[in-house]
């Protein structure tokens, strides 16, 4: 395993969580030479602005938070956002949202990222079973992922 991979493995599991935040399972598929979108994690509405306008327009603004698995089921993504105009409003409404939906939600900052073509979203996770050992996840994603269980 890469040592860069391993670092960011070891700082979730440090953090007491048992998954990946969107940016940190986005750096590791790079670092393996699976492509993601283009993104940079801000910590407020002004680096925001700026990177939107590095990355350029349109982008997705999605919140980045531990206390927040199910982004798109509270409102914590904004899409197709066109403007510097947008891209406040969008911090705005998505920083309002987790705090209705969790009052208590540690805000780590916001994901900003260039917004890709419509395509088939995937969900890849992984466990280590005490009767199976280790198995990969791998199915449709999105909105939808835990619909069926």
């Amino acid at each position: 395993m890469s040592e860069n991979a391993l670092k960011i493995i070891k700082s979730a599991y440090e953090d007491g969580r048992n998954f990946l935040l969107e940016h940190e399972a986005k750096s590791i598929c790079r670092l393996y030479g699976i492509p993601t979108t283009l993104f940079r994690v801000v910590r407020n509405v002004d680096e925001a602005l700026q990177v939107a306008k590095e990355i350029g327009y349109p982008v997705v603004i999605k919140i980045i938070s531990r206390d927040i698995i199910h982004k798109s089921d509270v409102g914590g993504v904004v899409v197709n956002i066109g403007s510097d105009e947008e891209v406040v409003n969008a911090c705005e409404i998505i920083k309002n949202n987790i705090l209705k939906h969790n009052p208590n939600a540690r805000i780590d900052g916001f994901l900003v990222e260039k917004m890709a073509q419509p395509t088939t979203e995937v969900i890849v996770g992984m466990i280590k079973d005490s009767q199976f050992g280790p198995a990969i996840m791998f199915g449709l994603g999105g909105i939808f992922v835990e619909v069926l269980k």
